[in-house]
């Protein structure tokens, strides 16, 4: 596996930079026969567009699909997806050249390969999550033949917690009502407060990122090195804001018993509780699979910060661009398109495990 290429028999390789002319992804492995449109692909694109509330970046991300598909099906080939970058703003950048913005991939990344592209971050911006989910949009529609759904929302932002599945004013219906994708029409209200006052100051704010997956089957994931826990958690945490992860019960179980941690068994042979998050040895238990992802500040703020230029010397600046004030609403698609590509993949390596 390249560090360009996701997936073992479903893989996916995404290319291009945010200020190239392109970015795009290569599908291979996914089964022939299968119905998808540019509009379902243009759909999914669209939900992790900007919006005034978190981004002004204007591209239309209008998709092309350049092979794989004929007559509205796929061929079993691999699927090419081009998106043209055509509202970059490329000069915002020109002062950033000879400095190494804090939070961001500036510094590692030329001390790795000793040169980079400056603009918008050039491979390690956030935009090259657009060819995730333009990929994912194919995977989402292969996990629909299996009767699996992955949905994922904004259960905290700005310091403000959201009501989880179970309590009360919890809304799936509410989560794409709102620009911020929280799952509570009063929640969204207090957190849009929230994120005009961190606009004005010229700052940024960060939160956390829910996943639900329904209707996975016992059986799914690989043992010892290529759990289902373990390849999800990698899978989100390659999204450049990514902190953190945890499944079910998550961190909260060190602070359990055994006998409290312990998921007991329903009349109906499944279980009552869900501490382990869908997720036993590794393998899905049948239960629905959860997992909540932590996602820092956006790093780009208009507020004077410290800076490292190439010299060594340390200066005051302030990040000129179109920046994120939030980048918690647009990882819900991106998150969902990981998760994707991650079950559909091992749903694909099930069929090869037993006759």
């Amino acid at each position: 596996m390249s560090a360009n290429t996701f997936g073992r028999i479903f893989r996916v390789t995404t290319f291009g930079e945010s200020h190239g002319h392109v970015v795009g992804c290569v599908v291979d492995g996914c089964p022939a026969g299968l119905e998808i449109s540019v509009d379902e692909i243009e759909k999914e694109l669209s939900r992790r567009r900007p919006s005034a509330y978190y981004g002004s970046r204007d591209e239309k991300d209008t998709p092309e699909i350049l092979s794989g598909v004929f007559e509205g099906k796929t061929l079993g080939s691999p699927i090419a997806i081009i998106v043209r970058n055509a509202n970059q703003e490329s000069r915002d950048y020109d002062e950033l050249k000879d400095i190494y913005r804090p939070g961001h991939a500036d510094f590692s990344w030329e001390a790795k390969y000793g040169f980079r592209d400056h603009r918008g971050g050039g491979r390690s911006s956030g935009r090259e999550t657009l060819c995730r989910v333009a990929a994912a949009a194919i995977a989402k529609k292969f996990l629909t033949l299996s009767g699996i759904t992955i949905r994922a929302w904004t259960s905290s932002i700005a310091g403000l917690a959201q009501p989880s599945p179970n309590e009360d004013g919890f809304d799936f219906d509410e989560i794409e009502r709102n620009l911020l994708r929280v799952p509570s029409k009063k929640g969204a209200s207090e957190a849009m407060v929230k994120i005009e006052e961190l606009r004005g100051e010229g700052d940024s704010a960060g939160g956390t990122v829910s996943c639900l997956i329904s209707g996975v089957p016992a059986g799914l994931g690989e043992p010892v090195f290529d759990k289902m826990d373990a390849r999800l958690a990698a899978a989100v945490l390659s999204i450049g804001a990514c902190k953190g992860i945890e499944f079910g019960a998550g961190f909260a179980a060190a602070l359990m018993k055994g006998s409290e941690n312990n998921d007991a068994p329903s009349p109906d042979g499944k279980f009552a509780t869900n501490n382990c998050g869908g997720v036993l040895g590794g393998i899905s238990s049948g239960q629905e699979i959860f997992f909540r992802a932590a996602f820092k500040p956006t790093p780009s703020i208009l507020k004077p910060q410290k800076v490292l230029d190439r010299n060594g010397n340390v200066k005051e600046a302030a990040i000129k661009g179109r920046h994120d004030v939030c980048i918690v609403p647009r990882a819900v698609p991106v998150v969902e398109a990981m998760t994707a590509l991650v079950i559909a993949d091992f749903l694909l390596l099930s069929r090869c495990a037993k006759i």
